[in-house]
């Protein structure tokens, strides 16, 4: 346990957890989910637990606190409950803005056992989070569901990462590849990129072609070697790669640095030796100030500070652009 818990814990009166459940204080074990002590918090949530369905009106009707760590908790406790009258409510924090709350929702769903919430966390599946997919993929096999079609499989594959079930689905598989080359984590749409390449399905060409503009290096590769397996073009490639996002250094941002802190635009360029530069103005400046005074210290590193900026700029100008 880490040392400000136990300093909390020894100033503040520990609570009494089965007292809590002895009285079938729900509320009062509510509270406590929203402690910094994670032990506290567990504990809190199997006491929910062992109150059975007695904690269900109280749960979900805490569940529109805007406290996520709360509501982490209360859907905790619903999972281990497994009261069919949560379903409607977790199904709902299937669209929470937290991923962390909607992961838990679609586990907590799969406790349950009620096939009701197939079509939702069969949406699920789509999500743009990799973690809520992993949930309510297993959480539909928990609950009966067995895919009908090869992309009803592709789907579910994806849900789990399952790269190599994707791959021998082949050409039904290419609506969630598609869907999975706009995923927000670049690993992600690499793997999905490189086993387009391995179906070879033309259908996946333009796709693939514009995945070349990805903002991720590695993306970009990816799409580029499996574009030639789907019949792309190769003089179409350089005409999508120049459309990237460009990664470069602002002159003006660089030499600005270091015009009001000499070396700071040093740092920002990546150079080592700005900290060099910074440490030597610091030090110019208090014995210019103290032999000169004032007016002498200004006079002198103005100009000085005027070089520096226009060697950032300078510098600047003449570096490249990061590699495709």
């Amino acid at each position: 346990m880490r040392f400000p818990l136990v300093v909390d814990r020894l100033l503040h009166k520990e609570p009494d957890i089965r007292s809590l459940i002895r009285d079938r204080d729900c509320a009062a074990l509510i509270r406590l989910l929203g402690s910094r002590d994670q032990d506290l918090v567990n504990e809190a949530v199997h006491a929910l637990g062992t109150l059975g369905s007695d904690a269900t009106g109280p749960l979900l009707r805490a569940l529109n606190k805007k406290d996520r760590d709360v509501r982490l908790g209360i859907i905790s406790a619903l999972a281990e409950i497994r009261d069919p009258r949560a379903v409607a409510s977790l199904v709902r924090m299937l669209r929470d803005q937290s991923s962390e709350v909607r992961w838990q929702a679609a586990i907590a769903l799969g406790e349950t056992g009620d096939s009701s919430a197939t079509a939702a966390l069969l949406d699920a599946l789509r999500d743009n989070d990799k973690y809520v997919r992993y949930g309510s993929a297993l959480s539909l096999i928990k609950i009966g569901y067995k895919p009908l079609s090869d992309e009803d499989w592709a789907w579910y594959y994806a849900g789990t990462q399952d790269w190599e079930g994707l791959k021998n689905t082949g050409h039904p598989a290419l609506p969630v590849l598609f869907n999975l080359m706009k995923d927000p984590d670049s690993e992600v749409r690499v793997r999905a990129a490189r086993i387009l390449g391995d179906i070879g399905d033309r259908d996946a060409g333009p796709v693939l072609l514009q995945a070349i503009s990805d903002e991720n290096r590695q993306v970009r590769w990816e799409a580029a070697l499996s574009s030639q397996k789907c019949g792309v073009p190769p003089g179409d490639m350089p005409r999508a790669l120049l459309s990237r996002p460009r990664i470069s250094k602002s002159p003006l941002i660089a030499g600005f640095l270091n015009f009001m802190l000499p070396g700071l635009g040093y740092g920002y360029l990546g150079k080592w030796w700005g900290i060099m530069i910074f440490q030597i103005d610091i030090t110019l400046t208090v014995w210019l100030f103290k032999i000169g005074g004032e007016f002498m210290t200004y006079e002198v590193l103005l100009s000085v500070y005027f070089v520096l900026a226009l060697h950032a700029w300078y510098i600047t100008k003449l570096m490249p652009e990061d590699p495709p």
